[in-house]
C-alpha cells in the first residue's frame, strides 16, 4: 500500500496541496533521468517529444526497444516542468522498464490514471502532468513505429492527417519544428513529409511557416 502521509506544499493562491510520499521521493531521486549533454550518448530507438519550452512543460522520452519482441528494454527521459511532472515521468519509465519491460502494446494501454495510482495520487490541478508523460510515450511509440516500417499501426488520434501515405499529422510536422526544422528539406530530412504524396506540399508548407512563427516569432 502507498505511503500517502506526505508533505503539504502551499501556493502563491494560498492553495495546499497533498504530495504522497512516493511523489516526493521521485521528485527529489528521479529514476532514469537523461541529463542534459548525455542525450547523443544514449543510443535509442525512439523519441518522443511533447510540449514546449515555451509554453511551459516539455516532457523527452527515448526508448530502447528489443525489435524481436517489441518489449522496452530501457527508457530516459528528460523534463522541463513541475514537481508533479518530474515525479510523473519517474514513475513512468519504471513502470515501462521493470520486470524486463512492458511490450509496446501494453505500454499504450497505460492510462495517465495508473501512473497516479502507482503515485499515491496528484493533486486535482496537477493530474495534467501525468498526461503530458502519455503523450510523450505515444509520440515515441509513434517513432519506433515509423521508422520499423508500420505505418498502419502509427496513432493519429487527435491529430489530423496530412500525408496519408505515412500517417504524418500535424502534431508530428509541429515537433519537427520544435527540434529545429526551418524549411520543407529540413522537415522532409526528418519525417519524409509530402515524397510520395507531392499534393500535400503546400499544406505542410504553411504549416512549417505557422508553427516557425509560433515559436520563434515572424523572421
Amino acid at each position: 500500500m502507498t505511503n500517502t502521509t506526505g508533505a503539504k506544499i502551499r501556493d502563491k493562491q494560498g492553495n495546499t496541496w497533498l504530495y504522497s510520499d512516493t511523489v516526493k521521493d521521485h521528485f527529489f531521486n528521479p529514476r532514469n533521468i537523461l541529463f542534459a549533454g548525455e542525450e547523443d550518448k544514449y543510443d535509442a530507438d525512439a523519441m518522443g517529444r511533447v510540449g514546449s519550452p515555451a509554453c511551459g512543460d516539455e516532457m523527452v522520452l527515448w526508448l530502447k526497444i528489443d525489435p524481436k519482441t517489441e518489449k522496452i528494454a530501457d527508457c530516459k527521459w528528460q523534463t522541463f516542468g513541475c514537481g508533479s511532472a518530474i515525479a510523473s515521468t519517474s514513475m513512468l519509465s519504471v513502470m515501462l522498464s521493470e520486470n524486463g519491460g512492458m511490450t509496446i502494446e501494453d505500454a499504450l494501454k497505460l492510462k495517465p490514471q495508473d501512473i497516479m495510482e502507482r503515485l499515491g495520487g496528484l493533486p486535482n490541478r496537477k493530474i495534467h502532468c501525468s498526461v503530458l508523460g502519455d503523450k510523450a510515450l505515444q509520440a515515441a511509440v509513434n517513432d519506433w513505429y515509423r521508422k520499423t516500417g508500420q505505418h498502419d499501426k502509427i496513432i493519429t488520434k487527435g491529430a489530423k492527417i496530412i500525408d496519408d501515405k505515412l500517417n504524418i499529422t500535424d502534431h508530428d510536422i509541429e515537433e519537427a519544428v520544435l527540434e529545429g526544422a526551418k524549411t520543407l528539406e529540413d522537415v522532409q530530412k526528418k519525417l519524409k513529409v509530402g515524397v510520395a504524396t507531392p499534393e500535400a506540399i503546400p499544406e505542410i508548407e504553411q504549416l512549417i511557416r505557422f508553427y516557425s512563427e509560433k515559436y520563434y516569432g515572424a523572421e
